[in-house]
């Protein structure tokens, strides 16, 4: 499979689906689109005939507002119906803006910043306890760093010594407010991680094989867990919603999500 083209057709649904919806946060789920593409199309041991396998990988997406990128990629996949994403964000629809455990294939929900990496580190615990394969993975946003909770859970993940977690940060520096080092300054992130045990890979956050080799690199590492320094583009993509905090939470306009589905067409003609 062509996962440069499969995060393509993933970014034109995003556009789509927040478009009709009239909600949704764009900017970073197109900045992790590629993470999520590379984990759910080649690394992780998942599949809708997987959803009771105690042995599946465990994924926590962790930066919940980013809903629409995972909402599209379980669709492709097929653990529901992709015509069922026409109901996101309508009333009494399961399709809510934050990840709801009641739709196949989603372990938690989240979008509380700051408690998903605990929760990965408690699944990892568990399967290192019940002496089962499978790996967590969680992925958070840079301004989610700022919440104490993921540093607790740092802490913890270095001291129980889990190199079967892996943590994604998008490091695309914006959050809703502004830039990341205007909020809260968090450069070297990879030198606070290294600080807290972890094993730290700094990448290309919208590489797909950079991000492949990373993380086969993380299922490598003994000892302790890894966090993937992903240095991503906030609305990758669509060259008029790239590094704009404006449009964090922005909705396009008909014509705007016309525009950024043909730029985005443009762009796998190419590949």
């Amino acid at each position: 499979m062509d996962l440069q083209a499969k995060a393509i057709d993933i970014r034109k649904d995003i556009v789509t689906m927040i478009q009709r919806a009239g909600t949704g946060h764009i900017g970073g789920d197109l900045s992790v689109t590629d993470i999520l593409v590379d984990l759910y199309y080649k690394q992780m041991n998942i599949s809708p005939e997987q959803l009771d396998d105690p042995d599946r990988d465990r994924f926590v997406l962790s930066k919940g507002h980013c809903v629409e990128a995972l909402y599209a990629i379980l669709a492709d996949k097929g653990f529901f119906p992709k015509d069922e994403l026409v109901t996101y964000a309508k009333y009494q629809s399961k399709f809510i803006g934050h990840p709801n455990n009641k739709i196949p294939g989603i372990e938690v929900n989240s979008g509380s910043l700051g408690h998903g990496l605990s929760v990965g580190v408690g699944m990892a615990l568990a399967a290192r306890m019940e002496k089962r394969p499978y790996r967590t993975y969680v992925v958070m946003g840079d301004g989610e760093c700022d919440e104490g909770s993921v540093w607790e859970a740092a802490m913890a993940g270095y001291q129980y010594k889990l190199d079967n977690l892996t943590a994604f940060v998008d490091r695309n520096r914006l959050q809703i407010s502004g830039t990341t080092e205007q909020v809260m300054a968090q450069d070297s992130a990879e030198e606070r991680w290294a600080a807290f045990g972890w094993n730290v890979i700094s990448i290309s956050g919208n590489d797909m094989q950079a991000i492949d080799d990373a993380v086969d690199l993380a299922k490598h590492t003994k000892g302790k867990p890894t966090v993937i320094i992903a240095n991503t583009t906030k609305g990758k993509g669509v060259s008029f919603i790239e590094n704009q905090v404006a449009w964090h939470h922005k909705v396009p306009t008909a014509a705007q999500a016309e525009a950024a589905i043909a730029e985005l067409n443009e762009r796998k003609a190419v590949l």
